[in-house]
């Protein structure tokens, strides 16, 4: 999965962030859902396929950054 910084309307909601994207459900990471990053400038966060990101990337939409799994630092305590 790619993480996508997209614009949306402010008050976007996953279903209709989908609806917008054309994206369909089976590309998009719902449990990860639909983050407001800044929704004074309409950014937010979504979790898609690499072919989505490939896609949105070309359209200009946002840009895909790659999404790294978070793991403790250091030996197990």
């Amino acid at each position: 999965m790619r993480l996508v910084t997209v614009r949306l309307p402010a008050g976007a909601t996953l279903e209709r962030a989908l609806e917008e994207l054309g994206l369909p459900e089976e590309e998009v990471d719902t449990g990860y859902g639909l983050v407001a990053i800044d929704p004074g400038q309409d950014l937010y966060g979504l979790r898609v396929s690499e072919a989505a990101a490939r896609r949105m990337d070309r359209r200009g939409d946002g840009g895909p950054y790659s999404d790294p799994p978070i793991e403790p630092y250091g030996p197990p305590r």
